[in-house]
């Protein structure tokens, strides 16, 4: 996963053309990666497993929600696929999947937030990571809070009133926690969003895949706005 953090964020990509780029590289990584992954999490012991990722175990399935879906990935094989229709994930959901599997310590989540650059390994890459994160969501939100806070209602997002600012909780994984923030602006100030983390999600996750799901998590609002339109 080393460097799609720099693609995701290279100088002279815009923001939605940086994240696919991202999201390229991941599979053309994942492809190579998956069968090592594999082998990393069948180590494991499926019972403490489930309990270390906040999963469920039936039928030999492990069970989570991912990004609010049903998933279900295999004990035998570690392949995964949708419970709502059986079908199978791309590549580069299997390897968030797996990833987040192999990671997982079962850390209790922090209830503190933190910026990207808090992250083991995040601050040569913070700047970057605003880049194609808060500042693209800051862009397509800034003048409409109205329909941020509906963007974030249609993906199940709760109200965090003690930060500041218009913000959102949201679980793309059951023991990552994001948090999406809109500052608004006024004559002086334009308007700002950021992107934070439960200070928890390094035991879940590699810094570099946390920028994803930061970076998914922008694209899901926008995807959100437009749908609601």
């Amino acid at each position: 996963m080393a460097g799609l953090t720099d693609q995701a964020g290279g100088m002279k990509i815009s923001g939605g053309e940086a994240i696919e780029k991202a999201h390229q590289a991941w599979q053309e990584s994942m492809s190579r990666q998956l069968d090592v992954l594999r082998a990393e999490v069948q180590a494991k012991h499926p019972g403490r497993l489930v309990v270390d990722c906040g999963a469920t175990l039936v039928n030999q399935e492990i069970q989570l929600r991912y990004w609010g879906e049903l998933i279900g990935i295999s004990c035998s094989n570690l392949k995964a696929r949708k419970l709502s229709d059986g079908s199978e994930c791309s590549i580069y959901d299997e390897g968030m999947l797996l990833y987040y599997l192999r990671e997982a310590d079962g850390t209790a989540m922090a209830d503190r937030w933190i910026g990207y650059r808090e992250l083991p390994g995040g601050n040569f890459y913070s700047q970057a990571f605003q880049g194609y994160s808060g500042d693209r969501l800051a862009r397509i939100y800034g003048e409409k809070p109205e329909a941020y806070i509906k963007a974030a209602g249609i993906l199940g997002g709760s109200s965090l009133s003690a930060l500041p600012g218009v913000a959102f909780a949201f679980l793309p994984l059951p023991r990552i926690r994001l948090a999406s923030i809109l500052y608004l602006g006024d004559e002086e100030f334009p308007a700002r969003a950021s992107i934070l983390f439960d200070a928890a999600a390094g035991h879940y996750m590699t810094t570099d895949g946390l920028a994803l799901l930061g970076a998914g998590l922008v694209g899901r609002l926008i995807q959100a706005g437009k749908a609601s339109r």
